[in-house]
């Protein structure tokens, strides 16, 4: 238990950091509010409305969530791999080109969709 003690007491002054500055944020902000700050923010320019619906989103805005999930997928698995390449062995290379493949497939067919272009 030991072990454990400076990760509870870390997160304990964590806990009590965000108890404190919330108390203290509700005491010392200010108190007026107007329509203005109630509204939505868009990087400073006047939210548009949305149909009841929601709205419907470009395919370029699907396109770069696949592109970044692929990436990103590539370096957790990269990553460890670089680090215990050694220990791995034959199996490990394989594995590796493997992956590769599969990823690069995922590349591929994101570069034909015509999501790395752009506009």
């Amino acid at each position: 238990m030991e072990l454990y003690t400076p990760v509870i007491v870390l997160g304990a002054i964590g806990a009590a950091f965000v108890v404190v500055s919330m108390i203290v944020g509700s005491i010392a902000g200010p108190k007026r509010y107007n329509r203005a700050k109630l509204q939505a923010y868009e990087c400073g320019i006047e939210p548009t409305p949305q149909p009841a619906g929601g709205g419907r989103f470009t395919i370029k805005y699907y396109m770069t969530a696949m592109l970044f999930i692929v990436f990103d997928i590539e370096i957790i698995f990269l990553v460890p791999w670089a680090v215990h390449f050694d220990a791995l062995g034959v199996f490990g290379v394989v594995a590796i080109l493997l992956f590769l493949v599969n990823v690069s497939i995922a590349y591929a067919y994101e570069w034909r969709r015509g999501g790395l272009e752009w506009e």
